[in-house]
């Protein structure tokens, strides 16, 4: 079995290098491998090949190797292939060992420089040098601190070696990777490193170009690298399955426009980023479509289709449009109200970043419970304890968030509270509760069959749970050391309201109640 798997690999891998010569040889590789399938027709590796995809009873949730799968992790600062310092191996092998099964990687189409963010060990921004791209780099000096220029027509071998073997090793240990193709710069000082800044290349990109335009169709000879660049990763990564594609990290950054009012004021001039909901605008909707029909375009000619993701705002938003393309639907600092406000699009709701509320875990904590009993599909929070050096995650940092050993720990509890359950098969619940003094609530069910509930505040001791007819069984279960807290049954003769009397808790709990 093993060596059909790689065989298997070596196959669709073939030819990688000498594409752009051939433009046939997409379509060739295509047909080699219907034939090794039909040689080998039957084979039961050859369906657990079959990429992460929308679960087929519940496409608000993911199937992986056919079975349903949350994403649940407290994650690197997305440096791990582009920073050479970064020890992605010890990293990778600390995250499975420690039950975490998702990560985010950028490519290296965007970088940091040191300082950013406040982040004091930053694995987004490597040291001058250790900087690898998808592209060769020349003799000729650049305008960040000597960092060479970069030539857009050539790749670089050892590039994609090393991203090879990062998602190699990833697929082993059963973690799925999230590949964003492009970032926001937020700052003149990134752009000042950023390989596609005209000074960094030696492509002759339009001079001086706005680094806000970089990610709009208004970007000259630039959109044509771009789209270079995605379909060589998209070719080079097709045998993984453990991959999902973003299109772009937070693009409202650059270019957006304030959809939702977070802080209600009098005064509509206040700023600050927790104040707004802020999308991206027209220009960047247009160019990430773009980048999405690449992706799809590229992949029609190979033979692993991935899901796309698309990162539309912080907080909370009713997409009004989703490209057909799009197959996730991501949001940073997102509160529960994000996947409620977008049920409707029947697309998993991805946490895709948390890690600028401070360094107290129990606040990221706090997130993961309430989004992923809201109906969340995915949870991410920004790890600032990995970086170089410390890629066991046991590192003390500088930075506006936290993560921590125990804190992973602490998310397993979450992962086997929900994985015990049927989530599959159930959906928000607005009326399960009703009435939960000095509690915010939310609730996951299967009517009449299953309950799962976060429960986080003050509580006065009690809740009252609206439930059809039925004995039930419950369960209080603590998000901070996993152990059961509570446990009892009870019967209704006729739907109704059933006051249970709760455990003492500080801060949350998690309950399940189940239908006997």
């Amino acid at each position: 079995m093993l060596k059909l798997i790689k065989a298997h690999t070596r196959l669709t891998m073939w030819g990688r290098e000498s594409k752009g010569k051939n433009g046939h040889i997409a379509s060739l590789r295509s047909v080699l491998f219907l034939g090794f399938v039909i040689v080998l027709g039957g084979f039961p590796y050859l369906q657990a090949q079959s990429p992460i995809q929308l679960h087929p009873d519940n496409s608000r949730y993911l199937q992986y190797k056919g079975e349903p799968i949350l994403l649940i992790t407290s994650a690197e600062h997305y440096g791990g292939v582009l920073n050479l310092d970064f020890d992605y191996e010890t990293y990778l092998n600390t995250l499975h060992r420690e039950g975490m099964n998702y990560t985010r990687l950028f490519t290296g189409s965007y970088v940091e420089v040191p300082g950013s963010f406040g982040i004091g060990n930053n694995t987004l921004a490597p040291a001058v040098d250790r900087f690898i791209t998808p592209w060769l780099r020349t003799e000729e000096e650049g305008v960040f601190q000597g960092e060479k220029k970069v030539d857009l027509d050539s790749w670089n071998p050892a590039y994609f070696d090393r991203f090879h073997s990062f998602m190699k090793l990833a697929e082993s240990l059963e973690i799925i990777v999230e590949v964003t193709f492009f970032s926001s710069n937020y700052q003149d000082m990134n752009w000042e490193r950023n390989p596609f800044n005209d000074a960094n290349n030696i492509n002759g990109l339009p001079k001086s170009l706005d680094r806000k335009k970089a990610n709009t169709p208004d970007n000259g000879k630039l959109l044509a690298y771009q789209k270079k660049m995605v379909a060589k990763i998209v070719e080079e990564l097709n045998p993984y399955p453990n991959l999902i594609y973003e299109l772009q990290n937070e693009p409202w950054s650059d270019n957006g426009e304030k959809v939702y009012r977070l802080v209600r004021t009098i005064d509509p001039g206040q700023k600050g980023w927790y104040k707004w909901a802020d999308a991206a605008n027209v220009a960047s909707m247009a160019w990430q479509k773009t980048i999405a029909q690449t992706i799809v375009d590229t992949e029609a000619a190979l033979p692993n289709k991935h899901l796309i993701a698309q990162n539309y705002t912080n907080f909370a938003y009713a997409i009004p449009e989703v490209d057909p393309n799009i197959s996730i639907l991501n949001f940073h600092y997102a509160w529960p109200d994000a996947v409620w406000k977008n049920y409707g699009w029947n697309l998993p709701i991805n946490f895709d970043e948390s890690g600028f509320y401070g360094d107290s875990d129990t606040t990221y904590l706090r997130q993961a419970w309430q989004f992923m009993l809201a109906g969340g599909a995915i949870f991410n929070n920004l790890d600032y304890s990995f970086f170089v050096g410390a890629e066991k995650g046991n590192g003390k940092n500088e930075a506006p968030g936290g993560g921590s050993t125990t804190f992973r720990k602490q998310l397993t509890y979450l992962q086997g509270f929900l994985s015990s359950m049927d989530f599959i098969r159930m959906q928000p619940d607005h009326t399960v509760v009703y009435h939960a003094p000095g509690l915010d609530v939310q609730a996951l069910s299967e009517e009449g069959k299953q309950y799962a509930l976060a429960l986080h505040g003050h509580s006065q001791g009690w809740v009252k749970l609206q439930l059809p007819e039925g004995e039930y069984s419950w369960t209080a279960t603590s998000p901070f050391t996993g152990e059961e807290v509570g446990q009892g049954s009870f019967q209704l003769s006729t739907e109704g309201i059933h006051k249970l009397d709760l455990p003492a808790f500080s801060e949350m709990m998690g309950l399940k109640v189940l239908a006997k």
